[in-house]
């Protein structure tokens, strides 16, 4: 199909402006001004007026679990809870409604709540009476699970990370999300990860990078993904799966890389980040999970089978024990082969200048998320109550990560913040450090090219004749000038997704917005 574009605004790498944009089917032909696009109407099939509206590159979030961000809303939320008992209220209500075998939770947040004491495995009992149930803190690196649930795992009691009370964290937090997966159906999952790929979709997003693992989900959710993209349009979706070893998974199931939410470490909420000095607000400096030697081998046998290793690292003893296995992975495969295979770290909070250049001269991706800044960040914020002032204002250092030559990838880590790739700009570009605040283009780059270079591709993820046709359109709050970067200031709402098109199919399209 040849669909001509115009009268909006595409959004290029380059600053001059174009209105227009023509389509053969699953590739851009052309983008330019209204001259040129009258050249296109009499051989188009169809022609779009975009009312002024803007389109951009389809999005790419680089961080997403899609069963459990469908999960999740399936659940109880309980983003927001201004108190434990608010939280407790949400829980018994959903309890009340969902007849689901499993009361699942996500969101709960103890720092917002005064005294900052989380609910009991006790309170949970009362709230859901005899029932299974899940309750994860919002970083999903702990949580509060029912008796009901314990007896049908009674051994978390004696792994590491049982604190008693109901509240589970590392090995002991695993076994309880493996007792409440499997109280989850089939047909309960595969629901979930469609509500995860529409919900995309209709952020203007057109590929996902799965983050699995066995600690948080399925191998046959890669399955449940074909199933779904061969019944419906939906994003593309780029695998991971995050195991040592997993090298035969990886190829059945047709896996980039061993990389994602194979954790060095845990995360700072639930203070299993492990860190250099102590937490400011406990006597831990948290949990390596992994040592520097492990981390050599799975970058040695990821590198020599061409995948992508990667971890998940937040606190900066995680980030140093990455980079001792980085740079000894180095010596012996040589630095060349280390970074073609374009390795990549996840969340990357707690780094310096020094490390940074470490990074990018091996190559490697930091998957970052802005939004963590603007949930957590600032003088006032967890983060400074967790690690204090000083620490926490180095913390998320993206315009250092650019000016070192680092590639950035922009996502959202859902469920533990919303796909919402304007929100996730916008905060790049407002950092609550100002020093560390970066350019729109680039952040919007970030979250679009960025995300293709993260999955080895440099060949998508901007809009230029002979590139692939994925990209969405978008409409500007009324009073908005009409250019091809929103106003992003945090008074002005963010721009809303009309349609998301990826390689010439429409997946979403706000009431027939788009053909």
């Amino acid at each position: 199909m040849r669909l001509l574009l115009r009268k909006g605004t595409i959004h290029t790498p380059k600053v001059a402006r174009s209105t227009a944009m023509a389509v053969d089917d699953d590739t851009v032909t052309w983008v330019g001004d209204e001259a040129g696009a009258d050249h296109f109407v009499d051989n188009a099939d169809a022609v779009v007026d975009l009312c002024g509206s803007l389109v951009t590159p389809a999005f790419v979030d680089a961080h997403v679990h899609l069963a459990q961000t469908g999960l999740a809303a399936r659940g109880v939320d309980l983003r927001g809870a201004a108190s434990r008992e608010e939280a407790l209220d949400r829980i018994a209500g959903h309890a009340t409604r969902s007849s689901d075998p499993v009361v699942l939770g996500y969101g709960w947040d103890e720092t917002q709540w005064s005294p900052p004491e989380p609910f009991t495995g006790a309170d949970v009992d009362r709230a859901v009476h005899d029932r299974p149930a899940y309750l994860a803190r919002i970083d999903v690196h702990s949580a509060i699970v029912s008796t009901a649930l314990l007896d049908r795992a009674p051994q978390l009691t004696t792994q590491q990370g049982w604190a008693g009370r109901g509240r589970v964290e590392r090995d002991a937090h695993h076994a309880a999300r493996a007792a409440a997966d499997a109280l989850v159906t089939s047909a309960m999952r595969q629901a979930a990860i469609r509500h995860g790929l529409r919900a995309a979709a209709t952020a203007g997003i057109g590929l996902v990078h799965e983050l699995g693992a066995p600690h948080l989900s399925q191998p046959a959710d890669f399955a449940r993904i074909d199933e779904i993209s061969r019944a419906e349009p939906v994003p593309q979706v780029f695998r991971y799966w995050g195991e040592l070893g997993g090298y035969d998974l990886a190829a059945a199931y047709g896996c980039l890389g061993l990389a994602g939410d194979l954790c060095v470490d845990g995360a700072l909420g639930s203070r299993t980040a492990a860190l250099e000095q102590p937490y400011t607000d406990a006597l831990t400096s948290g949990h390596l999970y992994l040592d520097a030697v492990r981390i050599r081998d799975h970058l040695i046998g990821c590198t020599r089978r061409g995948l992508q290793a990667g971890f998940h690292v937040i606190g900066d003893r995680a980030v140093a024990t990455v980079l001792s296995g980085l740079r000894a992975a180095a010596e012996q495969l040589g630095p060349a082969a280390v970074t073609a295979a374009r390795h990549r770290l996840e969340h990357v909070e707690m780094i310096g200048s020094d490390e940074l250049s470490v990074l990018a001269d091996l190559g490697v991706v930091a998957s970052v998320q802005p939004a963590f800044d603007a949930t957590w960040g600032g003088s006032d914020g967890l983060y400074a109550r967790r690690l204090g002032v000083e620490r926490s204002s180095a913390m998320n250092p993206l315009a250092a990560m650019s000016r070192a030559g680092v590639t950035l990838a922009f996502g959202a880590d859902s469920p533990v913040t919303p796909m919402d790739p304007w929100a996730g700009v916008r905060a790049a570009v407002w950092h609550r450090s100002p020093s560390q605040r970066i350019d729109v283009r680039a952040a919007i780059s970030a979250h679009t090219r960025g995300g293709w270079r993260a999955g080895k591709r440099d060949d998508a993820g901007w809009l230029a004749a002979g590139l692939p046709a994925s990209y969405a359109v978008w409409r500007f709050s009324p009073d908005q000038e009409h250019t091809d970067v929103p106003d992003l200031r945090p008074e002005v709402p963010l721009p809303s997704c009309l349609a998301t098109v990826v390689d010439g199919v429409t997946i979403y399209s706000d009431q027939g917005a788009h053909p």
